[in-house]
């Protein structure tokens, strides 16, 4: 029986907050900081920062103004032509001829992952959350009950995260998910992902396990980030299922997976590959078989740029803070720590850049011909891993910590090292810094794409 009063939502007025400019103030500030270089969410605070100031006709036309903007943006048309590149991926060819029209996917009931580090962890957490029977296996009861630990504490977080809770993931049924340190218990598995650290022997010493103890029709995948897959093929007596499913770091979060097809590889074994990435909620990349693949391959020179920028007088956190405001979600420096300096030195190691099987007499800055800069390998000497040591590039409030400071042994360390090999410091200013960066990634990117390693430039991006 009361009247109903103005029912339109634009003639009310929009009540008056006391401490309205600061409250705004606060939001914009963790908004830049959040969205960092990002435009549309800067534009969409103005649009809503209008509506306190003005009546509702001016706050329409305001909007109005600022979409104007965003859609002749260079950011709108990159985004536009991300959302279609992440599409086209689906439709993945090889080298050899084989695409998507002809192949079929196996189903994938069961997995098993071998090896519970970080990337093992990771890519067990994304397997029991896309309701994939897992068995995590791993070399001893002391490792896998590290393992054990580990997982569910990440299965646990993103149970938390999840809208239905725990109950959303059923971690806790042994039929789900079970621990072992038998590689019998691996039998009727349908795919394996093999995520143990970088060495070949090691890894041709487990496929040859694999060959001989999975089920004939079982998919052997490699989550090696830069070794060969024909060369882990060789190992196994059925080379035409064996491919790589590279993950990034962390595994239940990134959502790129790189898919490496070798020469023997079947169609339907990649299908099968791309099926799971989909069923993980990732992207599947299909590239072809070389050192680095593509994430990693176009990686190392850019990494490679930032060390010598920083050799030759820069500092860390001006290399990370360039590419850092240039877009980039986390820089060169501060990616080496968290993903661990000692992966890479393991690499270098491997080639014979470094180590104990470097010839005598090798000059300390050069590589076959090409600049090289010792300084990784000498941090790893160091025993400054990263964040999982506490110190890398940054130093960390401990071993496992997240917040990265400067760190004053390092740049101690620097003038010793640039005094020792004769270097002039300098002043390197930030376009320098962007564009050797980006032009050596650019660079790598197109000799990629000349050698048919990617089908595609929407692939490589």
């Amino acid at each position: 029986g009361q009247p109903l009063g103005p029912r339109r939502l634009s003639l009310k007025p929009v009540p008056e907050l006391p401490n309205m400019e600061a409250f705004l103030d606060e939001a914009l500030a963790k908004l830049k900081r959040q969205a960092r270089g990002c435009l549309a969410p800067e534009l969409c605070f103005q649009a809503v920062r209008a509506c306190t100031e003005q009546p509702f006709a001016a706050g329409v036309r305001r909007e109005r103004e600022l979409f104007g903007v965003l859609l002749g943006s260079g950011q709108a048309q990159a985004l536009q032509y991300l959302f279609f590149a992440e599409r086209a991926v689906h439709r993945w060819a090889t080298a050899t001829g084989a695409s998507w029209r002809q192949a079929a996917p196996q189903p994938v009931r069961t997995a098993a992952v071998i090896g519970l580090g970080t990337m093992g962890r990771g890519i067990v957490t994304s397997l029991v959350k896309a309701e994939i029977s897992v068995v995590a296996l791993e070399q001893d009861r002391e490792c896998l009950s590290t393992g054990r630990k580990a997982v569910m504490a990440l299965l646990e977080r993103e149970a938390a995260k999840a809208e239905q809770g725990a109950s959303a993931l059923k971690f806790n049924d042994p039929g789900r998910l079970q621990f072992t340190v038998d590689f019998a218990a691996l039998a009727d598995v349908d795919l394996v992902i093999e995520a143990v650290f970088e060495d070949m022997q090691l890894k041709k010493e487990i496929f040859r396990k694999l060959s001989e103890v999975c089920k004939p029709g079982a998919l052997l995948c490699t989550n090696t980030s830069a070794l060969s897959i024909d060369e882990i093929a060789s190992a196994t007596s059925r080379p035409q299922q064996v491919l790589g499913t590279h993950f990034f770091s962390p595994a239940h979060v990134m959502r790129l997976v790189e898919i490496i097809y070798g020469q023997h590889t079947t169609p339907s074994a990649i299908a099968t590959a791309m099926q799971l990435a989909k069923a993980l909620r990732k992207v599947g990349v299909v590239v072809g078989n070389c050192f680095g693949f593509v994430g990693n391959r176009m990686m190392f020179p850019y990494l490679q740029q930032a060390v010598f920028l920083l050799e030759e007088g820069s500092s860390t956190e001006a290399v990370d803070r360039a590419l850092e405001d240039f877009g980039f979600k986390i820089g060169p420096f501060r990616m080496s720590d968290l993903a661990g300096l000692d992966v890479g030195w393991r690499s270098r190691k491997g080639q014979g850049l470094t180590g104990a099987s470097l010839p005598a007499g090798t000059p300390a800055r050069q590589r076959r011909g090409h600049r090289y800069s010792p300084l990784p390998d000498l941090l790893c000497e160091h025993g400054r891993f990263g964040q999982k040591a506490g110190r890398g590039w940054y130093q960390y409030e401990r071993a496992g910590g997240r917040t990265a400071s400067p760190d004053p042994w390092l740049q101690s360390f620097l003038r010793q090292y640039r005094d020792t090999h004769g270097i002039q410091p300098r002043t390197v200013g930030q376009e320098e810094i962007l564009e050797r960066c980006l032009f050596a990634l650019i660079n790598e990117g197109f000799a990629i794409l000349a050698e048919g390693i990617a089908a595609g430039p929407e692939h490589l991006d």
